[in-house]
């Protein structure tokens, strides 16, 4: 059976910004200190809830290197390389890890319209690429493409990929891929990245979890967590019904884009705590309306999380 380095929770952190849209480096290293305090297994930087589609290629090195520094080594430091091709995605991949990045996150093609063999490969050519551990990024809902649990367990025997970020919504897939990961030897380690299953992921065998409402309540999580892997069942489902009644903040903007609804939602809601200056998002997103913004504010006190 393989041994991983990564598991357990591991938020896929915001990007703190300023109200006139820079990066916000003094919030993003408390940002850090906090999650790494709440117990965290790792940081995934540069994700979608990152708001990674909205950075420029100096933002992204300028937050992986503040992220590294803060971290010191404390837990890895994964960070999203997203472009287009394999050649985009390894270019922006080397330059990342030379900023302090531990391993590396790609998804499918983007824009280009790829086989699946030709996925295959795109992923073998950005693992040829880097001297880092490679994460298979699965998020349909932005590439267009589901990718195969046979692919990635077989790409995780030759040693392209060390593990999968699951956001596709496929938990059926999931579970296939979990079985089939546990079949060849357990080559990959499985993360879902879906808030509200974590407690059910937990017990059926992955290896840990990456939900964007850990920004607002890191130590839920690990508690959940914890708990699960201990055979702790009661308390995990606990842990995971406070946290889902906690997500309802993200249905609380309407007519809005996904990324403005629900990155936006966890940066109110991390502003009402105390866990940054603002809930600013990078133009062209605008911020949500006050109307939106009380209904999170109401469920964040009525859950009562504080500080």
């Amino acid at each position: 059976m393989a041994e991983h380095r990564f598991q357990g929770i591991i938020p896929p952190i915001v990007t703190p910004l300023h109200d006139d849209g820079t990066v916000n480096f003094e919030n993003l290293d408390r940002l850090v200190e906090h999650l790494i305090a709440a117990g965290v297994g790792g940081l995934f930087a540069l994700g979608s809830t990152g708001q990674v589609a909205y950075l420029t290629d100096a933002q992204r090195l300028a937050i992986i290197a503040a992220v590294a520094r803060t971290t010191r080594g404390r837990v890895p430091v994964i960070a999203g390389a997203i472009d287009l091709t394999a050649a985009r995605v390894a270019e922006g991949a080397r330059a990342l890890l030379a900023a302090g990045a531990d391993a590396i996150v790609a998804t499918a093609p983007v824009y280009a319209i790829s086989d699946e063999r030709e996925i295959a490969d795109h992923f073998r050519q950005i693992r040829a690429a880097i001297d880092a551990p490679l994460f298979a990024y699965d998020i349909p809902v932005r590439v267009n493409r589901k990718l195969a649990p046979r692919l990635l367990v077989d790409l995780g025997t030759e040693g392209v990929l060390v593990g999968v970020k699951d956001s596709s919504g496929d938990d059926v897939g999931f579970r296939r891929l979990i079985a089939m990961n546990a079949a060849a030897g357990r080559p990959l380690a499985l993360f879902t990245g879906h808030e509200v299953v974590v407690d059910a992921m937990a017990m059926i065998g992955a290896d840990g979890a990456v939900p964007g409402l850990a920004n607002v309540d890191a130590a839920a999580y690990v508690r959940l967590w914890q708990a699960a892997r201990a055979g702790d069942l009661a308390r995990a489902l606990t842990e995971q019904e406070y946290l889902n009644r906690l997500f309802e903040i993200v249905f609380c903007a309407t007519g809005r884009s996904g990324d403005a609804a629900g990155v936006g939602a966890f940066k109110v809601a991390m502003a009402a705590v105390g866990l940054l200056d603002s809930a600013a998002m990078t133009p062209p997103l605008r911020p949500l309306d006050d109307a939106a913004v009380a209904r999170i504010h109401a469920i964040v006190r009525d859950v009562g999380l504080r500080a």
